[in-house]
């Protein structure tokens, strides 16, 4: 794991804004397409915003996902979905290809093989960009979740969650996908994410979900 720290988030998120373009762009000069996985949340919205603009990639060739979705419809307030299609899939990232991790159905198990299909064509990911909670999870991979053990050891792309707290379904990707990205990005912010983080790395993953990531990650901090 490669620890970045920074003065204040503002510098970091456009530090790393540059960086997953740069590594997209060095993806699509060697390959027809990039695939770009990013988390939902209010923490990567400023990243979102500058990457959106960013002009030196060609993002008609870029598939763009999300790390995990909740099983609501996109008009809701609680829609990861809809939160990229206001702060990344716009200006000239709106040419993108979106993955949804979600459809039309009354539970996510009638929709996953279609889903995971259409997200198993875009692996391995070429920029992954996730968060952290205070629980230590990252994606839907939560501690005591119904799935955990499958999500962290299982050999399929997507897995439903359900865990205690969460009000709905989880459609998340594996912890096999996030491993294997080719460039894997954390990003948190304040003290007691970087006690959590810290706290992470002694732990194992069924009780620290993200432990199972960061090897290999890059994690990005700033206090405030």
């Amino acid at each position: 794991m490669e620890l970045k720290e920074y003065p204040d988030s503002e510098m970091m998120m456009m530090n790393l804004a540059n960086r997953i373009a740069g590594e997209l762009e060095n993806v699509l000069f060697h390959n027809d397409t990039a695939s770009l996985a990013v988390p939902g949340g209010t923490t990567p919205g400023p990243v979102f915003d500058s990457l959106c603009g960013a002009g030196r990639i060609d993002w008609g060739r870029v598939n763009v996902m999300l790390t995990d979705e909740r099983w609501v419809p996109e008009t809701s307030a609680r829609s990861n979905t809809r939160l990229l299609r206001e702060r990344l899939l716009i200006d000239k990232a709106a040419a993108a290809r979106y993955v949804p991790l979600h459809a039309e159905a009354a539970a996510p198990e009638d929709k996953l093989a279609s889903l995971a299909e259409a997200v198993a064509a875009c692996l391995p990911l070429s920029v992954c960009l996730l968060g952290m909670g205070t629980d230590m999870h990252t994606a839907s991979i939560f501690p005591g979740a119904d799935q955990l053990e499958a999500a962290l050891e299982g050999d399929e792309v997507l897995y439903v969650m359900r865990a205690p707290g969460a009000p709905e379904p989880r459609v998340t990707l594996s912890a096999g996908v996030l491993k294997d990205a080719m460039n894997c990005h954390v990003v948190i912010i304040g003290h007691e994410k970087r006690e959590a983080l810290e706290k992470a790395r002694t732990l194992s993953p069924q009780e620290a979900p993200i432990a199972a990531i960061l090897p290999g990650a890059t994690v990005h901090w700033a206090e405030r």
